[in-house]
């Protein structure tokens, strides 16, 4: 099975409660989880006038292929009741396939390595935490020192 790096986000409610409530609902979808970081509050980016986020990474395996994983991801935000207003903008859970194995896919559903991931503190602080030696091959370094070299000014508390 692939492993697999999903980001969690959540800034509306319970913010630690969706986290959990999303990470419990993965292994009856197919996604066996191995490890999870430390959880992080972090500052907005992109749309900036909305509470502060509780983000997470975390480690899997599954056999779902890419399309059906991300439509795993979003039944469970959609269980859970998370709607987006608006793009960038509050919402009680966000589900994120980061990488999927060592393998790149660009499809107008579906992009992977995630597109934006080397450029957020709020992403790269807990991947780093987890797996800091971790290269896609599209990358240049791994994880952590891709973290050492970020110019995301953002700010990102450990929990």
């Amino acid at each position: 099975m692939p492993t697999v790096y999903l980001s969690l986000g959540s800034n509306l409610g319970n913010r630690e409660g969706h986290l959990r409530r999303a990470i419990a609902a993965l292994p009856p979808s197919g996604v066996q989880v191995q490890q999870v970081s430390s959880i992080y509050e972090t500052e907005p980016v992109d749309y900036l006038d909305q509470p502060w986020f509780l983000n997470c990474v975390l480690e899997a395996e599954t056999d779902l292929e890419p399309p059906a994983l991300l439509q795993a991801l979003r039944l469970i935000e959609s269980q859970l009741r998370s709607q987006k207003e608006f793009a960038k903008g509050p919402r009680k859970i966000d589900l994120d396939i980061l990488l999927y194995g060592n393998e790149t896919i660009a499809t107008p559903e579906l992009q992977v390595p995630h597109p934006r991931m080397l450029q957020r503190r709020f992403v790269l602080t807990p991947l780093a935490e987890l797996a800091p030696e971790l290269k896609h091959p599209a990358w240049e370094a791994p994880a952590a020192v891709l973290l050492e070299r970020l110019t995301d000014p953002s700010q990102v508390r450990h929990l």
